[in-house]
């Protein structure tokens, strides 16, 4: 099992949305977390709403600093928000990262954060797949 870290600043809309859709979808292969550099505790509610309804919400999905998971010998690191890339920690084992960014859909209209779902999967999974699972 490969793992990956969703990475972005706040770790409360899409970096959450890229670990769930991942965790459902390409469980076989590759175990998703999600962290934020600058974590805001909380998970956007349009969000969780979104990934319950969906059914790939989990209870232990929250919003963690980097320190939490800066240990995890992960094999690979995708910054899904430009901040994120810009200012993504070094980790202690040399490990890929690239950056795969998706407008943050917090504080527009809810029909947005579906939209921003469906682009994370149309366009983060498959990339996934390619690096860790082919």
């Amino acid at each position: 099992m490969k793992n990956v870290l969703i990475l972005c600043t706040g770790n409360s809309c899409r970096s959450i949305m890229g670990e769930a859709l991942i965790n459902a979808k390409m469980g076989d292969c590759v175990f998703a977390q999600s962290s934020g550099v600058k974590a805001s505790g909380k998970v956007n509610p349009n969000a969780q709403a979104l990934l319950e309804e969906k059914g790939y919400w989990r209870e232990e999905y929250h919003s963690k600093v980097i320190d939490t998971v800066i240990d995890t010998p992960f094999d690979l690191v995708v910054t899904v928000c430009d901040h994120a890339h810009e200012t993504c920690p070094m980790f202690p084992k040399a490990v890929k990262t690239i950056h795969v960014a998706f407008e943050d859909p917090s504080g527009k209209e809810v029909e947005e954060y579906a939209k921003t779902l469906a682009l994370i999967e149309e366009t983060l999974l498959p990339i996934i797949q390619s690096e860790l699972c082919d």
